[in-house]
This record gives structure tokens, C-alpha cells and sequence, in this order.
């Protein structure tokens, strides 16, 4: 990692402060971290690894491997939530706010109401902006302060924890801004739109 400054927390919502009152209706609490994905881990050069900003077709920004890990860092500690019905606590994460790419990229406002995350391995995911800023989302880089491993999302995942895990899309590579709420990969198949787990959102019409 580089020398960039290192700050604490999301401003995103968390649940009531005692364990059981921390676990969304329909969940387990594990200590384990599962491995889930819709394919096969792909292989990551981090020499030819990037990660862009777009509205629409645009680039806005764009940060090899080196570039992105000088820009500021935030550590948090969250709670996961996966539609699988498992809930983890307390997980501890590193990476860089969406907040800060935008600053980066001289932005004081996102440019679209809606993002479509895409990321290696032809996934995508759709999330609304306002899900993303305001200190609720980062590219996470570090799980438990070691570089994230390919099969948790390594080298960078989206990390959206208000959200059901799906959300936080793995081996991400880009977010596009937009106008309309397209829908990715896992909502192409049914799964909900938008995803809360304190209202058991999964699949469609939840």
C-alpha cells in the first residue's frame, strides 16, 4: 500500500447495537466468510489493472493500480449481509470512497442518479447513486488489513454493506453514471432491484 492518509467509517446506516438486533429479518450470523460467485475466479494482472469513472460513454477518471492506491484511503468496520441468508459482523475493510473518486475527478456532485457496476468476469450490478455517496460506499481493497484475496473480490470490490451482498460486486472495474436504474446481472435473473435486507428485499416483488 502507499503512503495515502487513512481515514475512519462510513457515514452509511448501521442496526441497533447489540448482536441480535443486528441481524436482518430471514438471517444467520456466521463467523465464517463464504465463497460465492456466479463463475469461475477470473485471473487479475494488477500490471494491466484499471478502474474507471464514466458518465455514460465518457470517462471521467481513470487509475492504474499504483495511481489508485496513492489516492486516500478510509478504514471501516461493517456489517455484511448475503441474500444467501448468512450475516457477518464486525468485518473490517480498506479501500477508497466513491466520495473521493469523485473528488478526484473534480466532481462536487455525482453526474447521474444511477450507476451500473461492471467488473471482471462480465458481471454487473446496478446501484443508485445516492446508495454510493455520502461516505456509504468504497472500492475496498483490504479485508481484515491484508490485500483482498481473489476469492472474496481481490484485488478490489465495491463495498456496499447497507446493501445485500450481491450488491458488493466483485473483481470490480468500473462504475457508470446514468439516468436510468438499468438492471445487472443477478436482477436480470430475478433477483430484487435494489436489495435492502432489513426489508428482505431478494428477488422480485419482495
Amino acid at each position: 500500500m502507499s503512503d495515502s492518509p487513512v481515514t475512519r467509517g462510513f457515514k452509511g446506516r448501521r442496526g441497533p447495537q447489540g448482536p441480535a438486533s443486528r441481524i436482518p429479518p430471514g438471517q444467520h450470523l456466521t463467523t465464517d466468510f463464504p465463497v460465492l460467485s456466479a463463475g469461475p475466479t477470473p485471473p487479475i494482472d494488477l500490471a494491466s489493472w484499471s478502474f474507471e469513472l464514466q458518465d455514460g460513454d465518457t470517462t471521467l477518471g481513470e487509475w492504474d493500480w499504483d495511481e489508485f492506491n496513492a489516492l486516500a484511503q478510509t478504514d471501516v468496520t461493517v456489517d455484511i449481509h448475503c441474500v444467501t441468508t448468512w450475516s457477518k459482523l464486525d468485518t473490517h475493510w480498506q479501500g477508497v470512497t466513491i466520495d473521493t473518486l469523485l473528488e478526484a475527478v473534480g466532481l462536487a456532485e455525482p453526474p447521474g442518479p444511477f450507476t451500473l457496476i461492471h467488473c471482471d468476469g462480465d458481471y454487473t450490478t446496478n446501484v443508485p447513486t445516492e446508495d454510493l455517496v455520502d461516505g456509504k460506499a468504497m472500492i475496498a481493497t483490504l479485508y481484515e488489513g491484508e490485500p483482498l484475496v481473489g476469492e472474496h473480490g481481490g484485488p478490489a470490490r465495491l463495498l456496499v454493506p447497507h446493501l445485500y451482498f450481491w450488491k458488493s460486486a466483485k473483481w470490480v472495474r468500473s462504475i457508470v453514471f446514468g439516468e436510468t436504474d438499468d438492471p445487472g446481472f443477478w436482477e436480470d435473473l430475478g433477483y430484487h432491484i435494489y436489495g435492502d435486507p432489513w426489508r428482505e428485499q431478494r428477488y422480485a416483488g419482495d
